[in-house]
């Protein structure tokens, strides 16, 4: 009988694997590879050779892709695609935020196994848990509660305060990579700070890191209902001010969450695809601070019953929005509105650096029938209480004026709008210059309208939580049976500089009382403040292992001295870590260059990014793609 084989050596052929398998830029020394794609290895043994038709050697191995996408394109751009942007702003003015996701970089795929092994899943249960990381679901779950810190020594800490003094203003981040590093080399502890879109980049990277389609999505006026009745309570005094909402429900100017690809076997057939993960600190699911994966066809259909945190996620993109007057003690309905939550729900298109509105994704048109019949039956499936995945949220209640039953679908004869008010910038918002708007109002009826109009202007934050008012005015306008007219208006930059957030953002409101009448009409308007973008140069060709130079040019867009002026730059494959160059002082509207050398070490297509911050600002951005060739 012959000898059994005794194995003296196996090679793992990592070098070729990995450039089959698309992981050479993570490693050539260390195999990895994807799932569901063959892979080569040589086994030398130490007694004898092998001998076909004697010897046997098998292999178990389970290569299932449940994260499997078809398309090369869709694969190139959310699986190897290592930067994108993030859209920010407000429905009116989106704009493009350029981040580093990093993937492949130094030490990358390390910290997202130690994030895995951090997780309480792993910590409680730690065979239960690599047995169950052959699962796209579980492990989503997992890295979307590891991202925040609110259960754990999760990466980021979350904050909202616009009190940033012992860490990072969120809007200062340009790529995860310094996040990931920072909290590895600190021992795990949760980095400082970050908000919706930085926690979204930090999960996109960790999830395209471990092979699982993702990108990153921005759902315009996105609710944050608290109670799960699919009603955004608002609450205005009589000046036009927005109140803190005692509910807690808010329109958020922007939300950021992920979408990533994956079979959903748990699920009836039909719903895997694209799955929404938002992990942004907001409610619990389960117990811990996560939300997903929740079908988007699932959303889109209403089957709000269907697992992970659906409600919450139908909310999100659906809820209505009831605008209330508090005067006197009382609460007087101003407005309900069935199409101002989920606008303009974007991400990077897959063929250019151009948005793409994947709205239709996620609902039926506004106003259309199918629209209306998904968000009722959400509704049905809410109110008998047969969604398991309500839990978290405790059961419906229901508001004044709760949209139960059709009948508060359509208002009475007697509510129809005889006045409108509407709001329109004269110039674009720029920051450092006065703000300058008319305010139009309409008499669609055939009688005399004398109207008092109460106007204010206060910053909110992105959150939709709003500051205290800082411009106030009272317009008196008479109108004609079926005249339009305007009331000028002007905000100066000394009214607003010192009352703003970091966002950015103001909203002016105008609430109309008819003489006469105890019919109140309400306008308002969110503005965006801009500031012109960094510009970034590439100075002649971009090589590997060859110097570079870049210039970058920048300016101060006030009337006033800013302090304390930071640039930061970065770069997958052009810079081996963030680079931080100390400014000082600019004069007001001062204009300036710098140059900086680096030493490309990675070829293919790779983007520049560029923040600078002062005392005065924090987020004027700029970025630059740039082709590195292989100098081969």
């Amino acid at each position: 009988m012959a000898q059994g084989l005794e194995v003296a050596l196996t090679d793992l052929q990592s070098s070729r694997n990995n450039v089959r398998h698309h992981t050479e830029e993570i490693s050539v020394d260390r195999l990895l590879v994807r799932r569901g794609q063959a892979f080569s290895l040589t086994l030398y043994f130490r007694n004898r050779g092998f001998q076909p038709g004697l010897d046997n050697i098998i292999f178990v191995v389970e290569t299932e892709d449940a994260v499997y996408l078809e398309s090369e394109p869709l694969r190139q751009e959310y699986v190897m695609n290592d930067y994108g942007f993030i859209y920010q702003g407000n429905k009116n003015w989106i704009r493009p935020c350029p981040w580093n996701y990093g993937q492949f970089e130094e030490n990358i795929i390390n910290i997202c196994l130690e994030l895995l092994s951090k997780s309480l899943h792993f910590q409680i249960d730690p065979a239960t848990d690599c047995a169950l990381r052959g699962s796209p679901v579980y492990v989503s779950r997992v890295v979307c509660a590891m991202i925040n810190s609110n259960d754990d020594n999760g990466v980021l800490n979350g904050n909202w305060s616009e009190d940033y003094t012992d860490g990072t203003n969120p809007a200062e981040w340009t790529g995860s990579v310094a996040i990931l590093k920072k909290w590895h080399a600190t021992g795990c502890q949760p980095v400082q700070y970050g908000q919706c879109w930085v926690f979204a980049a930090v999960m996109c990277t960790v999830m395209r890191c471990l092979g699982i389609p993702t990108r990153v999505i921005t759902n315009f006026d996105s609710g944050h209902d608290t109670d799960g009745n699919l009603i955004i309570d608002e609450y205005y005094d009589s000046t036009g001010r927005i109140l803190m909402n005692r509910k807690k429900d808010t329109i958020w100017n922007f939300h950021v969450w992920n979408e990533c690809w994956m079979a959903r076997k748990d699920l009836p057939p039909g719903y895997g695809g694209w799955q929404v993960l938002d992990a942004t600190p907001q409610e619990m699911s389960n117990g811990l601070y996560c939300c997903g994966p929740a079908s988007v066809r699932a959303i889109k259909e209403g089957e709000v019953d269907l697992n992970y945190d659906t409600p919450f996620v139908f909310s999100m993109v659906n809820a209505d929005c009831m605008s209330w007057l508090v005067e006197g003690g009382k609460e007087q309905k101003l407005h309900q509105d069935t199409s101002s939550v989920g606008n303009l729900i974007s991400t990077k298109s897959i063929w250019s650096e151009e948005r793409d509105d994947i709205t239709e994704n996620y609902k039926y048109e506004e106003g259309s029938p199918q629209e209306r019949q998904v968000f009722l039956k959400a509704l049905q499936k809410l109110k008998t209480g047969r969604s398991q995945a309500l839990q978290p949220y405790g059961p419906p209640t229901l508001s004044r004026g709760s949209p139960w039953s059709l009948d508060t679908r359509s208002p009475p004869p007697s509510d129809v709008i005889q006045v409108s008010l509407k709001f329109k910038l004269l110039d674009p918002p720029n920051m450092g210059q006065d703000i300058r708007f008319v305010l139009l109002a309409l008499n669609m009826s055939s009688q005399f309208k004398d109207l008092k109009v109460n106007l204010s202007a206060q910053s909110l934050l992105h959150d939709g939580s709003p500051l205290s008012p800082f411009w106030q005015d009272t317009a008196f306008i008479t109108l004609s049976p079926e005249e339009a007219n305007t009331y000028s208006c002007k905000i100066s930059y000394a009214q607003y500089s010192q009352y703003l957030s970091t966002d950015k953002l103001i909203r002016i409101s105008a609430i109309a009382e008819e003489k006469n009448s105890l019919k109140k009409i309400l306008a308002n308007k969110i503005i965006t403040l801009t500031y012109p973008s960094i510009m970034v140069n590439v100075l002649g060709a971009a090589v590997v292992n060859q110097p570079l130079f870049i210039q970058v040019i920048f300016s101060n867009p006030l009337s006033e001295q800013v302090e304390n002026c930071v640039l930061t730059m970065e770069g997958s494959g052009l810079f081996k870590k963030q680079q931080r160059v100390l400014i000082g002082v600019l004069a007001p509207q001062y204009r300036d260059s710098i140059t900086l050398e680096t030493v490309p070490f990675k070829s293919g297509q790779r983007q520049i990014q560029v923040n600078m911050s002062s005392n005065k600002f924090k987020d004027i951005k700029g970025y630059r793609n740039i082709y590195v060739d292989s100098g081969l």
